[in-house]
């Protein structure tokens, strides 16, 4: 009798490690699924090299153990998409692919998504044409986590080289982005480099971008945890950026560096960026709404003086349940 989808019954071992594998050769893809996934796990494109894959929106490590998505071969046509609801892993395990008409990679999923390159591979992306449900040769709606020992090449003929719509965390792997229409790497929340080696060069706009994912900033919060601060951290590692269109680094919050090399001008960075078309935002002179003060905070989530001498810049003002950011010239 077939599991019952999303029964702990299902898997008796939530501890092991189940992979889902992809193997890419020219024209097709061969999907493997393990027999204990499969009612949790749906491919939706047979043997296309366009490769989509659904995860059920009730699949946790709780009920199912740790799923993985092993991607290895090569396409000039191909793609990986993935829905679902939970965080994933990707495992670059030597693998190429190139696609025409849209990403290489596109996870449509707002949880962690770990990539992890295994140790002394060389994976490559490229991408082709605009596609408006894509922002990114690598797309992740979640959380992105790049780690492992292995190399991922990434250049972009439309828009940015690698995108997450949340923050990005670097561990240990090689990044070199070889191009791109737009920005490099391009975040929200925050972005951190805790080792490893990026090489960013060719991007006509910016190296890196980090934005805040909402007008409410965090500034930097204990482990990061729920973070939206904007900014970039780097820890350790060697951060290499050249010939760039606009800025190296630009950030709505700040950029902080403890260690490390910087190999690329450091004078050419932008902190506390604000929107390049800030509909949201309101030119004002003074901060008050009638007799009631507002809460103000800078990008970093310092709470302001409460009056009309502030410093020029972008601040977020809150006023009961409803927050705008606000001008000061």
């Amino acid at each position: 009798m077939a599991a019952v989808l999303g029964s702990t019954a299902a898997i008796a071992d939530t501890k092991t490690t189940y992979v889902v594998n992809v193997n890419y050769d020219g024209t097709k893809a061969t999907v493997t699924i393990p027999d204990a996934v499969k009612d949790y796990v749906t491919c939706e494109s047979g043997e296309s090299p366009i490769v989509k894959l659904v995860q059920a929106p009730t699949v946790s490590d709780k009920t199912t153990g740790e799923i993985i998505y092993a991607l290895k071969g090569a396409t000039e046509k191909g793609m990986f998409y993935l829905t679902g609801e939970y965080k994933a892993t990707l495992r670059l395990d030597g693998v190429t692919i190139c696609n025409p008409d849209s990403s290489a990679i596109h996870v449509k999923n707002g949880k962690r998504i770990k990539v992890s390159m295994t140790a002394n591979t060389v994976n490559t992306l490229s991408d082709g044409v605009a596609d408006t449900t894509s922002k990114g040769c690598f797309h992740s709606k979640g959380h992105t986590e790049f780690v492992g020992k292995g190399t991922l090449n990434v250049s972009s003929n439309y828009r940015h080289a690698i995108f997450s719509k949340e923050y990005v965390e670097i561990k240990n792997c090689t990044l070199n982005i070889t191009g791109a229409k737009k920005d490099g790497i391009h975040c929200q929340e925050y972005l951190l480099m805790n080792s490893g080696t990026v090489n960013i060069s060719g991007v006509e706009d910016d190296g890196i971008q980090v934005e805040l994912k909402d007008s409410v900033a965090t500034g930097t919060t204990k482990d990061h945890e729920d973070e939206n601060s904007g900014n970039l951290y780097m820890i350790n590692g060697t951060l290499t950026i050249s010939d760039v269109g606009d800025k190296c680094i630009k950030t709505y919050g700040t950029i902080k560096y403890s260690g490390g090399k910087q190999n690329f001008d450091t004078a050419n960075v932008k902190e506390n960026a604000t929107d390049d078309n800030p509909s949201d935002v309101s030119v004002i002179k003074v901060l008050r709404d009638g007799d009631r003060p507002n809460a103000i905070y800078d990008l970093s989530g310092r709470q302001m003086p409460n009056d009309a001498c502030l410093p020029k810049g972008i601040y977020i003002v809150k006023e009961g349940d409803r927050t705008r950011k606000i001008l000061v010239k």
